[in-house]
């Protein structure tokens, strides 16, 4: 399943219609919340932002197996092991040297992509964005010489101390074309949505197929054969689906590891 829990914010819209003078503000958000999450169903469920707070364990090179060897055990603890050499070796969980870095860096894995941090507690503390960095694949690295907890108190809010959280955005960033395309189905939603219209609700995309002038005959084609493609009858929309998902994709692919731990997230109360 994806990461997110609860509904992902609307994104930033640019109409390009008219919405009326007495629509409330409310229904304009609603629509638009709606139209978000609408494209993001159908472009794979990779476009954000989705905020999600997290209860990360920090990760450990005795665990991923990206192991850093010690020569005896006067740093970390003591993380026993026999190497393929058949020699004991101590395993370093104070962080984990990439193949990039000369020294342990340490640092938490986010299920992302991440799009931006919005808060991380430690002790209840809110730590300033100057502490800490994201990395490509979602690693949230720590820069201020200190490291992430080793464990905390889950049953405790992550406002007392000895906790440990993270409050952030994921998703993909959105371009201009993706305002583009939420911006388009958003009008056509708030066209069933205004007090003149008498209704609420999307109105069907009724393009015409084929027409003859002389009997007046219209053809108009089944809207249900282009949602059930992935598509909406909207131009700019379906290009921009197109774009982003041609293999039409439900959901992020995922690669799962038993050596991983999975964060916590809380979703109740």
């Amino acid at each position: 399943m994806p990461l997110q829990i609860g509904p992902c914010d609307p994104w930033p819209t640019e109409l390009c219609c008219e919405v009326p003078d007495d629509m409330e503000p409310e229904t304009l958000e609603r629509w638009t919340r709606v139209a978000s999450q609408i494209l993001r169903g159908l472009s794979g469920r990779r476009w954000g932002p989705c905020p999600v707070t997290v209860r990360p364990c920090r990760r450990a090179c005795a665990e991923t197996g990206f192991v850093s060897f010690q020569a005896g055990a006067n740093s970390g603890p003591w993380v026993p092991y026999i190497g393929v050499d058949g020699q004991w070796r101590n395993a370093s969980v104070c962080g984990c040297a990439s193949d990039c870095s000369c020294g342990e860096l340490c640092e938490v894995k986010l299920p992302g992509p991440v799009y931006d941090v919005v808060e991380v507690l430690v002790d209840g503390e809110a730590l300033v964005p100057e502490q800490y960095r994201v990395d490509a694949p979602g690693l949230l690295v720590r820069t201020d010489g200190e490291c992430w907890p080793d464990c905390q108190a889950m049953e405790l809010p992550p406002t007392e101390e000895g906790t440990f959280a993270v409050t952030y955005r994921w998703g993909l960033p959105l371009d201009d074309a993706a305002i583009a395309a939420v911006s388009e189905l958003t009008c056509h939603l708030l066209k069933g949505c205004a007090p003149s219209s008498g209704s609420c609700g999307c109105k069907a995309t009724r393009n015409l197929t084929r027409i003859s002038r002389q009997g007046v005959e219209m053809e108009m084609p089944d809207p249900m054969l282009l949602y059930r493609d992935g598509f909406t009858g909207l131009p700019l929309t379906d290009m921009w689906i197109s774009m982003v998902n041609p293999y039409r994709m439900t959901s992020p692919s995922r690669v799962y590891s038993p050596d991983y731990k999975q964060p916590r997230v809380t979703t109740w109360p």
